[in-house]
């Protein structure tokens, strides 16, 4: 009776023991097919050449295709808000910005996500300043060759000089707004579906001028296709040290100026904590390889790599700033 009882209770828990195994070996099998990670903006960006930086890097390390899908409109907000409410389980990620994620919840009054409660933040990957950029024939036209000349331009010509973005609520539309409040100008701002669109048009000469993150200009500024006038970080970049900051160029009115851009990924909230961190180290190492860190750099990028808590301070911090920012430029989307 006695071994009998053994094997029934043997039986019993053979099920248990196979389901335990299973979850175990599903959990550790993470990833088992192709991750996505959703760029909220069109492709040719910044947001997309971080994206597709890092994307051969993690399909490298672990061995599943990580696709990157552009999913643009509403400054950032339809691609995050998609992410929000995917499943939890590692195979759709958000290439955020600070747009997406510390700026439009100041600028929309109504969002489709909660920018913290809906996402696990998992590393920031680079940070960027923005660049001011002219079109060379509106810089002609307007005798535009430097920041003053372009206040000077702005005040005698109300309405008539257009500034792109990315758009709405993204740190290339607060630039530009926080620009016009701090100099009394007024230009007519024009919202792509993201930089890419963006600076065809500008190129074109539909556009007169953008202050686009500097990645995605700098090859346009080295061609000789856009006209720099100068960075809106605090300090000079690297990348271009003989362009002056908005700051510096800019007098008394600008002095305190100062729009940076950063973008970092982020999973759906709910999302295990070993897949998240499994995914901040290998981007971190990523960021730190020579090829991708000198490839960045040269193109005006900072790499990162922030733990998982670390990014969480980081975008409450920024959230704060950028919604005195917001505030104090007036700029506001219906």
């Amino acid at each position: 009776m006695t071994q009998r009882r053994h094997l029934l209770a043997a039986a019993s828990a053979l099920p248990l023991g196979l389901a335990l195994s299973r979850y175990a070996h599903a959990q550790g099998a993470w990833p088992s097919k192709p991750v996505r990670i959703v760029v909220p903006f069109a492709a040719g960006g910044t947001t997309d050449i971080l994206a597709r930086a890092i994307a051969p890097e993690l399909q490298r390390v672990f061995g599943q295709p990580f696709v990157v899908d552009n999913k643009p409109g509403a400054g950032g907000n339809n691609g995050s808000a998609e992410v929000a409410k995917s499943a939890a389980d590692g195979y759709t990620l958000l290439m955020g910005t600070v747009g997406t994620h510390a700026i439009n919840p100041s600028l929309y009054p109504k969002m489709p996500y909660d920018a913290v409660k809906d996402f696990a933040p998992i590393t920031l990957v680079a940070g960027v300043p923005n660049v001011l950029v002219f079109n060379p024939e509106s810089a002609q036209k307007y005798k535009v060759n430097s920041v003053v000349d372009l206040i000077r331009a702005a005040k005698a010509n109300p309405g008539k000089l257009n500034v792109a973005s990315s758009g709405n609520g993204t740190s290339i539309h607060l630039a530009a707004e926080l620009f016009k409040s701090l100099t009394g100008t007024f230009m007519l701002h024009l919202p792509y579906r993201g930089s890419g669109p963006a600076l065809i048009d500008l190129m074109a000469g539909n556009v007169d001028l953008m202050f686009d993150n500097l990645p995605s200009a700098m090859p346009h500024i080295k061609s000789g296709k856009l006209k720099a006038l100068a960075v809106t970080s605090g300090v000079r970049s690297a990348a271009l040290p003989d362009l002056p900051t908005i700051a510096e160029a800019g007098g008394s009115l600008l002095r305190n100026y100062e729009a940076s851009s950063w973008f970092g990924l982020l999973a759906p909230a709910g999302t295990p904590a070993d897949i998240v961190n499994r995914v901040q180290q290998e981007t971190a190492k990523a960021m730190a390889t020579p090829a991708i860190k000198e490839r960045l750099q040269s193109q005006g990028a900072i790499p990162s790599g922030m733990s998982p808590a670390e990014f969480a301070k980081f975008i409450d911090a920024e959230t704060k700033k950028w919604a005195v920012v917001v505030k104090a430029s007036g700029a506001k989307v219906d």
